[in-house]
């Protein structure tokens, strides 16, 4: 629906990503957000959505992995009509932000999935750019992506990243597979750097981090252990306090106990989906370059058994971590929030409610955290 002019959205709790607020109301101009005040303060001739008694306000949820959803994916079918699915699946469950993830595959579907992207962000505020999980990757910890696809990068493959402008950009690679000087180069470029899928050792992450690496994909999934005499990148994670690493709490990627290492670390954990088409859709089976993968018993796996994504949405992403890990909501809401947002560069327009902050807001029960209504640059979707 359209939206214009001044309208409010009240709730008996309002947590704007570092305080939570009783009673008040998110004053909302087209689509941004005017103030957040009292309840009470509100003009009498001002349009008000009431949430439900209980309910929570907090910013939308921001994804920076996401597959697919609604039944489709994006390595199969790399055009803005995917796309659109993918984010209709999403906001079901609070997310009105995210990056498509394209894994591994060829130089003519990454320029696809590139293109593709930047025709739909004019028109898509949801879509804030493109993650290319791939193909700079270890064959040595390459989880569901195709051995035969994983390359080393190319002088081209600079060309083609760093013609990317309209969006976010965030390429996760194997550092010990890049050449000297290409994270920074990519970095100057514009994209933000992540690790995974890699054999790296601390000291090679360090020297990746120097370059510019901020991030770490799916942490403590398809890196090497953290041990006593070879720390790794999750030590490097852990202990920086610049470092932001996305997390699945899915109760199946990693154990609530190795979890909790994360978020007590010094960098920024983050919630991530890793999500594929079952996410909002009707289907439990799909197919990935060629390989049947079926949701069982809440994993997506190959008829091997390995772990291919996800069927995990945001809001069940933050209700494990209050539910599996004892977090407060407010600190999980900011993992699935506020973290990304900062992250990915736009903490100053999105992750937060205040403002001058685009109206994106999730309306939800605090008792399981299901999501009540979604707001998207202040229209309700």
């Amino acid at each position: 629906m359209s939206v214009s002019g001044l309208h409010a959205i009240a709730a008996d709790f309002i947590f704007d990503g570092a305080r939570t607020q009783r009673n008040s109301a998110i004053l909302i101009n087209n689509s941004r957000i005017a103030a957040v005040a009292p309840r009470d303060e509100l003009s009498t001739s001002i349009d008000v959505f009431e949430a439900p008694k209980g309910a929570w306000l907090a910013p939308g949820f921001i994804d920076v992995q996401v597959n697919g959803g609604g039944d489709a994916l994006f390595n199969a079918d790399p055009t803005p009509k995917c796309l659109a699915k993918i984010v209709a699946a999403h906001r079901r469950f609070g997310t009105t932000a995210l990056l498509p993830t394209l894994i591994t595959d060829t130089d003519e579907i990454m320029m696809a999935a590139l293109s593709a992207v930047e025709t739909i962000l004019p028109e898509e505020p949801s879509i804030l750019g493109i993650h290319l999980e791939g193909p700079f990757l270890s064959p040595e910890k390459p989880g569901v992506h195709r051995r035969d696809l994983i390359r080393r990068p190319e002088p081209h493959h600079l060309q083609m990243l760093a013609s990317f402008r309209k969006g976010v950009l965030l390429v996760t690679l194997a550092p010990e597979v890049a050449p000297a000087g290409f994270i920074a180069e990519l970095v100057a470029a514009g994209a933000k750097v992540s690790l995974g899928h890699s054999m790296a050792t601390y000291e090679q992450t360090r020297a990746a981090m120097a370059e510019g690496l901020t991030g770490f994909t799916h942490l403590f999934n398809a890196m090497p252990p953290l041990s006593a005499r070879k720390p790794g990148p999750i030590a490097a994670a852990l202990e920086s306090p610049n470092a932001y690493y996305g997390m699945i709490v899915d109760g199946q990627h990693v154990a609530p106990a190795t979890l909790g290492l994360g978020i007590r670390g010094a960098g920024h954990p983050m919630l991530v989906t890793d999500a594929m088409p079952p996410v909002g859709g009707s289907r439990q089976e799909f197919m990935l370059q060629g390989e049947q993968i079926t949701v069982r018993n809440g994993r997506c796996v190959t008829p091997d058994g390995v772990l291919a994504g996800s069927s995990l949405d945001m809001a069940t992403a933050v209700e494990n971590c209050v539910r599996l890990l004892g977090l407060p909501l407010e600190r999980a809401l900011r993992f699935a929030s506020t973290e990304p947002a900062d992250f990915l560069g736009v903490g100053h327009f999105l992750g937060r409610l205040a403002p001058g902050y685009r109206a994106d807001i999730v309306a939800l029960d605090p008792n399981d955290v299901s999501v009540v209504a979604t707001w998207v640059a202040g229209k309700e979707i």
